[in-house]
């Protein structure tokens, strides 16, 4: 049998979603395709695991099952659960809470998504999914490579992204942005990688991607790499546990939480674990990002004995516990420079940072302003990267790419390296694109650290005070062209020459009109 190639997986698991539509919600498709991905691959490998294991030991079946790495109970069987004619989504929801309850590190992703509610899902449409799932063989021997799941899960989060549209940016990041800022910071063997905003785990994988073309980049077939993520959203989070799982990452550690209000890695004496490198592209300008004062807003009557909420004071009522805000509380209504602050502070004194922001972080007043400022003194910035417009699922807006360097090298500190890169992309219907091409010329210029023309400068931080801590990179990097320049002697004989011959023209045009006799 021919083995099962990415075109063929990418056109089968796309056509599960067309057995869906209509009953779910678009936005929903990847909750039920994923779980159902899983469940197969998942029972694929624990069949091929067990013929393994009683070939090489020459034991019984039933003490083989013991032996595997993965454990599937009998009532999680995919041979089990075709059986069912009626109620099968309760049948799918049990063997999912089988799952998890024999491989304790999946708690909580494969349950996150209901089978059972029969209003949404009928047993005629669940048997038509099996009947599609069990088309192919997911075992690893009758892949083309093995990680060819873990591609096509990538495939199907992008068109789901695009599938959800405004929804699909809580979950993705566009390809080409992840491999930009991974280019940017290079993560390198052995390093410890976080994403406080992980989503589905792209930034994670990536990174992990990047270490593989490393020199020692891999041990045996390992990647060289640690993984580490926080996710607040319960469906994303269960997404991103499952790319890994696919990707082959069984140890990459994602908890689920408010990476603001409550971060979830810490060491045994209850500090924030430090990393080499921190990724992430946060919601942009997240608003009420202080649960606790949100959920302890008072309420007073006004003049008029109505009731009035009282807006929280972030500036008064932001009290965080591990010391993460000490360039400055940022405002209520923007999360952004919270992010980057909780990012520096998890950061190991020789590591670096990439983050995704909205433009406005690079010039906005107020709190904002402070604390861009106390973050150029502190010379922790090493780079900002413009990108173009209308890259992202959830937003036209432009964004930005800084950079977190907390140990510059010496030729550049006090300097931040700025590139102008709004042009570098490949325009798209709904969404622009950034291609390889463009993130090698980003990638290239910013590592030569030297200036080029109306692409790239390095700025001192003298000239970025003397634009009061302001970084709109306009004012920095000028991508006008000149005038070109106006010869008047030329241009006078020009319309003297045109006079002439309007002259000449007269002339011709009045003899005509006398030989006509008009």
């Amino acid at each position: 049998m021919d083995k099962l190639r990415l075109d063929t997986l990418e056109s089968w698991l796309w056509d599960s979603a067309n057995i869906l539509r209509g009953s779910i919600d678009s936005s929903d498709f990847k909750n039920y395709i994923f779980g159902l991905l899983f469940l197969k691959r998942a029972n694929d490998v624990f069949e091929e695991e067990v013929e393994a294991i009683m070939e090489q030991e020459g034991i019984s079946r039933e003490d083989a099952e013991d032996e595997t790495y993965f454990y599937i109970p009998q009532e999680a069987r995919w041979d089990e659960i075709k059986k069912h004619t009626e109620n099968i989504g309760i049948a799918l929801d049990k063997a999912f809470a089988a799952i998890e309850r024999e491989n304790t590190s999946l708690e909580g992703v494969l349950t996150a998504t209901k089978f059972g509610d029969t209003e949404k899902l009928s047993d005629e449409v669940l048997q038509r999914l099996l009947r599609h799932f069990n088309q192919y063989s997911l075992r690893s021997a009758d892949l083309y490579k093995p990680d060819i799941l873990g591609d096509a899960y990538e495939y199907l989060i992008q068109q789901f992204a695009d599938d959800a549209g405004k929804k699909g940016g809580e979950f993705y990041t566009p390809r080409g942005v992840v491999k930009l800022i991974v280019e940017l910071i290079k993560p390198q063997p052995k390093n410890r990688v976080y994403d406080p905003t992980c989503g589905s785990g792209g930034m994670l994988i990536e990174s992990a991607r990047y270490v593989a073309e490393q020199p020692d980049g891999k041990v045996g077939k390992n990647i060289n790499i640690s993984l580490y993520g926080q996710e607040k959203n319960l469906g994303t989070w269960a997404i991103g546990k499952l790319n890994m799982i696919l990707h082959n990452f069984m140890d990459a550690d994602l908890r689920k939480g408010d990476t603001l209000t409550d971060p979830k890695h810490k060491d045994e004496n209850g500090e924030l674990l430090l990393f080499d490198r921190v990724i992430a592209n946060p919601p942009f300008s997240q608003g009420e990002w202080w649960g606790p004062a949100e959920s302890s807003i008072e309420v007073k009557l006004d003049k008029n004995g109505k009731e009035k909420k009282l807006t929280p004071k972030y500036d008064k009522e932001v009290v965080d516990k591990w010391g993460r805000f000490q360039f400055g509380i940022p405002p209520r209504g923007y999360a952004d420079l919270a992010f980057l602050q909780h990012m520096i502070a998890v950061l190991r004194q020789d590591g670096r940072a990439g983050v995704v922001l909205p433009h406005g972080t690079l010039f906005r007043s107020g709190a904002e302003g402070k604390i861009r400022e106390k973050l150029l003194k502190a010379d922790l910035v090493e780079g900002i990267v413009g990108l173009p417009a209308a890259l992202f699922y959830n937003t036209g807006i432009p964004a930005s790419v800084w950079i977190i360097n907390k140990n510059k090298p010496a030729h550049l500190k006090n300097k931040v390296l700025i590139v102008d890169a709004s042009g570098e992309y490949k325009e798209g219907k709904n969404q622009n694109e950034l291609l390889e091409a463009h993130i090698e010329k980003i990638v290239s210029a910013y590592d030569a650290q030297g200036d080029a023309d109306k692409f790239m400068r390095v700025v001192q931080l003298e000239e970025i005070k003397e634009n009061d801590y302001n970084l709109n990179i306009s004012r920095y990097i000028d991508t006008s062209e000149p005038e070109p320049e106006v010869d008047l002697a030329l241009v006078q004989e020009n319309i003297r020459e045109l006079e002439e011959r309007e002259q000449e023209i007269d002339e011709k045009l009045a003899t005509f009109l006398n030989e006509l006799g008009i």
